[in-house]
């Protein structure tokens, strides 16, 4: 689909993994650095006061278009090596108008956040993304900042997203309708603007990077009993921060090592947040052997080495309540639940048919293709464990499809074939390297 001419991001279509079947991972390997924490620190940087030093950086093409957007935002940025960057941040107000719209590419979670942050400038912006981004719903994030005072307009609920400056924000007490991290630190990045007190309520625990960051930048913020608050007008100081490794990328292997590490695999520097890691008690509740080695020191980010054993899985029943603890993880859980004896079931997960592809209708028919037994629900999927031939695969463009069905290449007869890999890159460069490193047989 064409987006129109005001998107200045394409992804080739066209590049496709091969992946031969493996029956084993095995070592020791690392994955690159979060994602979610990589963008937050570049966008609270760009208006502290002073420098703010980031290390372990994800130069993946989603944070480098946020990077790119706080430049042309008028925050200098620089790069001495690729996963170091140093922010001279301008200070809450000193932010300028873009000479042009904001091309996010891929980046949902970068939109999204920076329609919060700014909501409350002096000045408009506008920010489109790559033909997927301007798919994707932004009024659950646009309804909550107009009530806010903000003035934004969307195109049927999707980019381009025009906001209007000079709009005066008050303070909000706003109820999530349903779980979601991005639209909690969208509201919160605005609640800087604002007169007064905002306080968001969410209805289950969604990650907290944009809260402990906060705090890191000296922040005041409120949170108890599922409760976040603070006040408008607070000034951020910059500080050193190290981004550890992303745990979605890391929950790959993770299944992986669930299916094939019989002499053991770990995956060092993980970041292990409790908000983020519902991956691991799903596949402990399937019979996975995981076990955590936490790095010592008070970080504002707790980090592990992962070290995962195969063993038999089992199919479960997963626990409504864990679903936004995993929503990035699903991908991977499916391929596990593929592996797993018995049947698994998936509910309450309506938030992955507006990811980056249809991801619950993505994998049931990637399944189905495999000759794995499933049922495609409105919020979620039934999985019957069984045996897994080869085939070729659609990702549908999606990253995460992608990577998981590379995956399933350890529990396959035959090999897979990938098409429409090429959007990997958004938050995992090198995957291919990192995989064959693993043990996996993968062309690219």
């Amino acid at each position: 689909m064409n987006p129109g001419p005001m998107s200045a991001t394409t992804t080739t279509p066209g590049r496709r993994y091969i992946v031969q079947p493996a029956r084993s991972v095995q070592g020791e390997i690392s994955v690159p650095g979060d994602k979610s924490i990589s963008h937050r620190s570049l966008m609270l940087g760009g208006i502290a006061e002073g420098q703010t030093s980031i290390s372990g950086f994800l130069a993946s093409e989603d944070c480098l278009a946020t990077l790119a957007a706080l430049r042309a935002l008028g925050v200098f940025i620089e790069r001495p090596q690729q996963t170091e960057v140093r922010v001279h941040g301008v200070g809450r107000d000193g932010l300028k108008a873009a000479p042009r719209p904001l091309d996010m590419g891929n980046a949902g979670t970068a939109i999204r956040l920076l329609m919060g942050l700014l909501a409350g400038q002096r000045f408009d912006s506008t920010l489109i993304g790559d033909a997927s981004l301007m798919r994707r719903p932004m009024e659950r994030v646009a309804a909550p900042l107009r009530a806010m005072g903000a003035r934004i307009d969307t195109d049927a609920g999707k980019p381009p997203v025009r906001i209007h400056g000079g709009a005066a924000l008050h303070g909000i007490d706003y109820s999530l309708p349903m779980a979601s991290a991005q639209v909690k630190s969208a509201l919160l990045l605005a609640a800087l603007y604002a007169k007064g007190t905002s306080s968001v309520t969410e209805p289950a625990p969604t990650r907290d990077h944009t809260e402990r960051m906060l705090r890191g930048f000296g922040v005041a913020v409120a949170s108890e009993a599922g409760r976040i608050s603070l006040a408008g007008g607070q000034r951020l100081r910059g500080y050193e921060i190290e981004v550890p490794g992303d745990f979605s990328s890391a929950a790959f292997f993770i299944v992986a090592g669930c299916l094939a590490a019989r002499d053991g695999l770990t995956i060092r520097n993980v970041g292990v947040n409790p908000t983020r890691t519902g991956l691991l008690t799903m596949l402990r509740q399937m019979g996975a052997d995981i076990e955590l080695q936490p790095h010592p020191g008070e970080a504002p980010e707790p980090v592990a080495d992962i070290h995962v054993r195969a063993c038999a899985l089992r199919g479960i029943r997963v626990p409504e309540a864990l679903v936004a603890l995993a929503i990035d993880e699903f991908p991977a859980f499916f391929i596990a639940a593929a592996a797993a004896e018995g049947e698994t079931l998936v509910t309450g997960a309506a938030e992955l048919r507006v990811k980056e592809s249809d991801r619950l209708a993505a994998m049931a028919a990637g399944l189905a293709s495999l000759g794995i037994e499933c049922q495609l629900l409105p919020d979620g999927l039934r999985i019957k464990g069984g045996a897994m031939r080869g085939g070729r695969i659609d990702s549908h463009g999606d990253h995460r499809i992608a990577m998981a069905f590379a995956v399933a290449s350890l529990i396959a007869s035959d090999p897979i074939e990938i098409d429409d890999v090429a959007n990997v890159a958004t938050s995992f460069p090198g995957f291919p390297r990192v995989a064959r490193a693993a043990g996996l047989t993968l062309e690219d």
